[in-house]
């Protein structure tokens, strides 16, 4: 390993935070790491790091070249985006990361096309709710529900995510149909719970032009969209689901939209989110056909719920 690699490898661990994370995105031993670091510093006759058995901090020298190193990075990987656009066809690995629901339903379908027509360019997905460092990990792309906080990245709102109530017939004969949202908010309720996401409330919008919350009596709470889903098809809670969730089980009468008089706000868009604002031609053309499949004025998940466009608006 030169140099480079290790200024690179060393801007990894003050990114990540410690030598074990670093190991496990590498895909190597913990020791490793270690033996690099130690190397590097050999090499710049200056110490990086202060370690201890729990933490490590940056020493001024190591704060000096992280600087050095994330321009080093910047560099390196527009080189190589300048290097790609010149290839003929695209080629090498796309790395991209996705809540899970929108990746298995949204993005497969694209990536197993996009291989047939470009087979020269691997993908590497992973699917994982939590927040990932686009730059520190890697990742050329990224789709999450929701506008991201984080201020130096690029992000394109791809499609709306219009919100609908949802309950079986089961239901809705065991507890009668709700006329308002105040007896729906009595009723028992599955509803989104994680470590960044708490939805405890109903909210919409009043004849005042108000938007209004309502808390709701959440009995099951889950992590993952299909999971919701399939606890609401038990007939035993109802819904407030976001768009993108609905598969054919509105079409197959499985689920019933009620209170569809209610205007609901529009939930979180979907966005794409990545480094550098100019994409190597691999993702451009991936982020195209994407944005092509889902559809650019109507999202595609609206055509799985009949009369959709005269509902909860």
């Amino acid at each position: 390993m030169d140099t480079t690699s290790r200024l690179l490898m060393f801007l990894d661990v003050v990114e990540l935070g410690n030598f074990a994370k670093v190991a496990d995105s590498h895909h190597i031993d913990r020791s490793v790491i270690s033996k690099q670091m130690n190397k590097l510093e050999e090499d710049l006759g200056v110490r990086l790091l202060n370690r201890s058995t729990r933490t490590i901090s940056l020493t001024a020298a190591g704060a000096e070249m992280v600087k050095k190193a994330t321009e080093l990075r910047f560099l390196l990987s527009e080189t190589l985006q300048i290097a790609e656009n010149y290839h003929t066809e695209p080629r090498g690995l796309l790395k991209i990361t996705s809540t899970s629901i929108i990746g298995r339903r949204y993005l497969q379908p694209v990536i197993n096309d996009f291989q047939k027509r470009f087979p020269q360019v691997e993908v590497e997905l992973r699917l994982e709710d939590r927040m990932v460092d686009i730059v520190g990990e890697g990742y050329d792309l990224a789709f999450r529900v929701g506008e991201p906080k984080v201020s130096n990245l690029i992000s394109r709102s791809l499609a709306r995510n219009r919100l609908l109530i949802l309950a079986t017939p089961d239901f809705l004969q065991t507890y009668g149909v709700p006329n308002t949202i105040e007896e729906l908010a009595k009723l028992p309720a599955a509803s989104y719970a994680s470590n960044s996401l708490l939805i405890e409330e109903i909210n919409y919008i009043n004849h005042q032009a108000q938007e209004v919350s309502v808390p709701i009596n959440s009995v099951f709470r889950a992590n993952d969209g299909d999971l919701i889903m399939l606890k609401v098809l038990s007939g035993t809670a109802y819904f407030v689901s976001p768009a993108f969730l609905i598969a054919d089980e509105i079409k197959k009468g499985l689920l019933t939209p009620i209170l569809t008089h209610i205007k609901l706000p529009e939930f979180r868009h979907l966005y794409a989110i990545y480094p550098h604002r100019d994409l190597p031609v691999r993702t451009q053309l991936f982020f195209d056909a994407v944005r092509e499949f889902i559809g650019k004025d109507k999202p595609i998940w609206e055509n799985n719920i009949p009369g959709f466009d005269d509902m909860y608006q």
